[in-house]
């Protein structure tokens, strides 16, 4: 009898342009089907929101160790255990933040040259993600430090013997929106629960700029709203 023939590997390449960009990421993996077919997917423009008194988020950060990889689609921080953020009643642990270029989210049309992503997850394996946009103008301390600590080859782990403060990424006014939506990379998993804060941070043009060297574009493009429901606060 012959063999039977190997079942077909499935991809996990993906990119931000040509055949393995956001267009066919549903296509390259059966696991991330959600990427073409989801009905709640991220990013989306965030226009028309509902204006409500809406919770203020509480913050729980602290200074932690953490380490810095590049991953092949952005930089990737992991920072240590003991950071909170509390909404809708229910805590999330931060587990890691990264970058892209341009901005994913826009707002009423608009983005900024940059976001950072702030990825949290709680007991019971739910995400959370706060999203921060960045524009040209100071250098921003937290993003100095994790800068001066990129690792020299993609796919290693750079772990410095410095701490971070998270905090410094977060902006003094603390009004956002928020809406159910999905990761923005593959497998673009549904269910998460996005917050975008409203006001923007400055990060330096020198800062900006050594981003863009690695990452020019690694933005996924604006999906449909879907008629979902967003929340803003007034």
């Amino acid at each position: 009898m012959a063999a039977a023939a190997p079942a077909p590997r499935l991809s996990n390449h993906w990119s931000y342009e040509g055949e393995t960009g956001p267009v066919n990421w549903g296509r390259i993996n059966a696991d991330w089907t959600k990427c073409g077919s989801g009905t709640r997917q991220s990013p989306i423009d965030l226009r028309d929101g509902m204006k409500v008194d809406l919770e203020q988020i509480t913050f729980d950060y602290r200074q932690s160790g953490f380490n810095v990889v590049d991953n092949g689609h952005t930089i990737q921080v992991a920072v240590g255990f003991g950071n909170y953020i509390t909404v809708q009643n229910r805590s999330y642990e931060l587990v890691q933040f990264h970058f892209h270029r341009p901005s994913e989210e826009r707002i009423n049309g608009r983005g900024t040259e940059m976001v950072v992503h702030l990825v949290h997850k709680d007991a019971e394996g739910r995400l959370a993600i706060v999203a921060v946009l960045l524009e040209r103008g100071a250098q921003n301390s937290m993003i100095q430090t994790v800068w001066n600590n990129l690792p020299l080859e993609k796919n290693d782990t750079v772990t410095p013997s410095v701490t971070l403060d998270v905090n410094h990424i977060l902006p003094a006014k603390r009004d956002y929106f928020t809406f159910m939506g999905s990761l923005t990379e593959p497998p673009c998993t549904e269910g998460v629960l996005w917050l975008v804060m409203k006001q923007p941070m400055p990060a330096s043009p020198a800062q900006m700029a050594l981003f863009s060297r690695l990452y020019p574009l690694n933005a996924r493009p604006i999906q449909p709203g879907g008629g979902r429901v967003v929340k803003e606060s007034n």
